[in-house]
């Protein structure tokens, strides 16, 4: 019996540790553009049903670890479904046990923060930006990134 009520208090202990998801709203991209500190600010497209999105989220989490006392910020957009956030993105974060910043893009038309992110980007993801306002470096991938690619990419951008 004591097994019994000890599971839906470790159940519940484990959902009030999940991150919290922030809405962002397109704006938050020129904010992190027009940043005027020596941040690199590493800005990830993603969604839990990419495959390609998910397998390079690791690479990620190493580069938020290993770059932990400089100063670079890498935040994770997930542009999945508003709808999921609660039931699909939450649980996700939490199963991966992702460190990274998490938002969510809280935009009903992806057209709103597309070209703001880069005028070249079609809206395929995984996509990534790299912004430095300090070394005025902005990169812009539309691709799958791996460790190498993106440690090439920030030390750039530092």
């Amino acid at each position: 019996m004591k097994t019994l009520l000890l599971f839906p208090a470790l159940l519940a202990a484990s959902f009030l540790q999940a991150q919290n998801i922030p809405f962002i709203k397109a704006d938050q991209i020129i904010r992190w553009k027009s940043a005027d500190n020596d941040t690199v600010y590493v800005l990830n497209f993603w969604a839990t049903w990419c495959g390609p999105c998910v397998e390079e989220l690791p690479s990620f989490e190493k580069l938020n670890q290993v770059y932990a006392d400089r100063k670079v910020k890498v935040i994770l957009i997930s542009t999945d479904f508003k709808r999921n956030v609660e039931n699909v993105v939450k649980p996700f974060v939490q199963r991966k046990n992702l460190k990274s910043e998490v938002v969510f893009m809280d935009e009903s038309n992806p057209n709103n923060f597309i070209n703001l992110v880069d005028t070249t980007w079609s809206g395929a993801i995984p996509a990534t930006l790299i912004l430095s306002k300090r070394k005025n470096s902005v990169q812009f991938f539309e691709k799958k990134m791996t460790y190498k690619d993106l440690e090439a990419a920030v030390k750039k951008a530092l």
